[in-house]
């Protein structure tokens, strides 16, 4: 099996210099150990901050963003952005898209900005689709090299929609696989109706057979132990899944099974209801979006 070749975090930052419930009231808690118990993007609203200072080098810098390049693809690049006062920690941002080409990191821009403001250190994680070099190991391997830019200081939380869901919560168990090392790991997930179960998404052809087209590979290969997040469990990471019920392009029982899966293996792990379908989760005005702020306002105060 191939095994990707990886930098370490010290190489990365030095690259990096030159040149991610039902609506309730009370606060949201981690989740307990067992108990009973992505289609098309929006388009998004461009925003900009303040400028904030950071030297680049040969990296892009605009008001408020740093945009980092960690290899030599059109694709890899991150774009970085600090607030203005003390970080709450960061939030590695992982758009959906079914993982194909045509969806982008613009998708996760006004997460990140949202976020910024609200004292989050924020890295929108652009990575290789079906379509541009992407796949298993392209894919995964562009993730991990985004996340080992991360400067750790308080949590790590990998934030991901849809398909960018299967990467938040494959992130989060990626070092004990033995095909990345690195020194960032993941302290916290959060999945906006994420993929977490590649298997069933293949078998009911989700996204028109993404599943097939980005991994090449039937759910009997032991290619699906690396990275189907259903397989990993238990994380170390506490993972939190915000689902609508009525989602029409990933189905709620997407992180049904996860979340049983995951607390029958002793995992903390819970489940979210919203409201409004598949993509108001990434939209910074509704209500679901809001449930993903009050989790990791609870993260943030631990």
């Amino acid at each position: 099996m191939h095994r990707p070749t990886t930098l370490d975090r010290r190489t990365l930052l030095a690259l990096a210099g030159t040149g991610v419930l039902s609506a309730c009231s009370g606060p949201v808690d981690a989740p307990d150990a067992p108990d009973a118990s992505s289609g098309g993007p929006d388009d998004p609203t461009e925003q900009t901050g303040e400028e904030n200072g950071m030297s680049t080098g040969g990296d892009e810098v605009t008001a408020g963003m740093e945009r980092i390049t960690y290899g030599e693809e059109e694709s890899q690049w991150v774009e970085r952005r600090v607030p203005t006062g003390p970080s709450r920690g960061t939030v590695v941002v992982l758009h959906g898209g079914f993982w194909r080409a045509a969806y982008g990191a613009d998708l996760g821009t006004p997460l990140a900005e949202d976020l910024t403001a609200q004292g989050w250190t924020t890295l929108n994680v652009e990575y290789r689709r079906v379509g541009d070099g992407g796949g298993f190991p392209q894919t995964f391997d562009d993730v991990h090299a985004a996340l080992e830019l991360v400067d750790v200081d308080g949590p790590v939380v990998t934030l991901g929609h849809s398909a960018g869901g299967q990467l938040a919560a494959w992130a989060a168990g990626r070092l004990r696989t033995g095909q990345w090392s690195g020194d960032v790991e993941v302290t916290h997930v959060v999945s906006q109706a994420g993929v977490l179960d590649l298997g069933t998404a293949y078998e009911e052809r989700l996204g028109g057979g993404a599943v097939e087209d980005f991994l090449a590979a039937t759910p009997d290969d032991p290619l699906y132990d690396l990275v189907d997040p259903i397989r990993q469990v238990p994380l170390d990471a506490p993972l939190w899944a915000l689902h609508a019920p009525d989602d029409g392009q990933v189905p709620i029982s997407q992180s049904e099974a996860y979340v049983t899966a995951a607390r029958e293996a002793g995992a903390k792990a819970e489940q979210i209801e919203v409201t409004g379908g598949h993509f108001n989760l990434i939209d910074v005005g509704t209500g679901a979006w809001a449930e993903v702020v009050r989790v990791l306002d609870s993260i943030s105060s631990r």
